[in-house]
């Protein structure tokens, strides 16, 4: 079983207990501190056991979708004005963390962006980044949602 089926099935069983109308983050929480604690014990591929004191091993997105849990997956909505690519990028930047994907556009006047930003180099955890571009967002009048790619990439097959 790769390591994106074994997260979609923690995130559904999470969700049957919780209920479809649970937080996603609190899901996503719930989710990362299953998946780290079984992670040691998986083999390379999420199919056998492991011995938990060797190396861990994430895998990058491939051409079946499967996510990474290197990447972050950043979306931005809000009125369109100057600032907000750099500012988005700076929280980045400031991060040691590299743009691997960007795309936005401006449909009448409404500003929407997604970024993967690679967090493997990251200074700081995935939910101090994730807090930082939030509060970069209220600053810049836009919202900020963030999530690692390999959970995003499950919890939207749900």
């Amino acid at each position: 079983m790769a390591n994106e089926e074994l997260i979609y099935k923690i995130t559904r069983a999470v969700y049957g207990r919780l209920g479809m109308g649970a937080d996603e983050q609190t899901v996503e929480q719930l989710v990362t501190e299953v998946y780290r604690e079984i992670e040691p014990y998986l083999s390379d591929n999420g199919s056998s056991p492991r011995n938990p004191q060797g190396p861990m091993h994430t895998v990058p997105t491939d051409s079946r979708g499967e996510g990474s849990s290197d990447r972050m997956v950043i979306s931005v909505f809000g009125v369109d004005h100057p600032g907000i690519v750099a500012g988005v990028a700076q929280i980045l930047a400031e991060a040691d963390c590299s743009i691997v994907d960007i795309n936005q556009t401006v449909v009448q006047g409404k500003f929407a962006m997604v970024i993967i930003g690679d967090t493997l180099r990251a200074r700081e955890s995935a939910s101090e980044l994730k807090e930082r571009l939030r509060r970069e967002g209220e600053k810049l009048g836009v919202r900020i949602y963030a999530q690692r790619e390999d959970l995003f990439n499950a919890m939207h097959r749900i």
